[in-house]
């Protein structure tokens, strides 16, 4: 009798730690990345220029040889009381966008337009870099300038936003223009241990203005050299919690849950043979 009870006690514990020892396999990151081809890795474009859509925020500087030429075409440019070209934009490659700054920088319109000093409306919804900087110096040479001039632009609200179970959820901005998914990730305090990895969404708006919806796994080492691996300004992240955290407002983990359960279902049974072989015993 003692030798069964310590038998049926032995095998519900048994249960109870198996049941707890399966941890879960959705928690490490790009599995198996190391089998990755390094010539495959060394294909993946670091950056992604990106294109401008409305909303966007643009910092644009035209200078020359002769400053005194192209001041006009510069936001809070201005010649000082010695005659020499100043600068208003105090804070503005401080990486500072308070409100005060914006004055200074170009917002693209819903229909993709910025209003550029003296030349009036210019397109650059849907064009990159390059592209605004080629449009640019069409319209001012020769027309207004002989020079031809440098003209640097900057996207000012490069932002990501997550959402959902990371363990710091929020906007995130990028001073250099560029955002990768593991840099946006970290910058959100990574993925609490209710969230999905394998079934990230990422919400992105095209310049066109449509949208997309598509879904990541970062458990996947191919996350890695993904075309989504580098995310555009504006992208929307979202982590669904499991369906653990999703069912009920218990905050108990998969592994720890299912351990109780066994546990419980094996402890009735315990009870049960022991009321049985009791029962038997005072029948006998």
């Amino acid at each position: 009798m003692k030798t069964l009870s310590k038998l049926l006690v032995m095998t519900a514990f048994t249960a109870f730690l198996a049941s707890c020892s399966s941890a879960p396999k959705e928690v490490p990151y790009f599995v198996e990345a190391e089998t990755i081809p390094e010539s495959m890795l060394v294909q993946i474009n670091p950056y992604v220029e990106p294109f401008f859509i409305p909303g966007d925020l643009l910092d644009i500087q035209v200078s020359a040889t002769n400053m005194k030429s192209v001041m006009a075409f510069n936001k809070g440019v201005y010649v000082d009381e010695k005659g020499e070209v100043a600068n208003m934009q105090l804070n503005r490659t401080s990486g500072n966008n308070s409100s005060n700054s914006y004055v200074y920088y170009y917002l693209v319109d819903a229909a993709g337009y910025i209003e550029f000093p003296i030349i009036g409306k210019v397109k650059v919804g849907g064009l990159k870099k390059a592209q605004v900087v080629d449009e640019l110096t069409r319209q001012l040479m020769p027309k207004y300038v002989t020079e031809k001039p440098t003209i640097d632009v900057r996207l000012v609200n490069f932002r990501v936003v997550a959402l959902g179970a990371f363990n710091s959820p929020g906007i995130i901005q990028s001073e250099n223009e560029h955002l990768n998914i593991i840099e946006a990730v970290a910058k959100a305090g990574d993925l609490n241990i209710q969230g999905r990895r394998d079934n990230i969404m990422l919400i992105r708006t095209h310049s066109d203005g449509h949208r997309t919806i598509t879904r990541l796994n970062i458990n996947d080492k191919s996350i890695l050299y993904s075309p989504y691996y580098n995310l555009c300004q504006n992208d929307i992240l979202y982590v669904e919690p499991n369906k653990y955290m999703a069912e009920g407002s218990w905050n108990l983990t998969k592994s720890y849950t299912v351990g109780m359960t066994l546990f419980s279902g094996v402890t009735a049974v315990v009870a049960m043979v022991f009321s049985i072989l009791n029962y038997v015993k005072k029948d006998n």
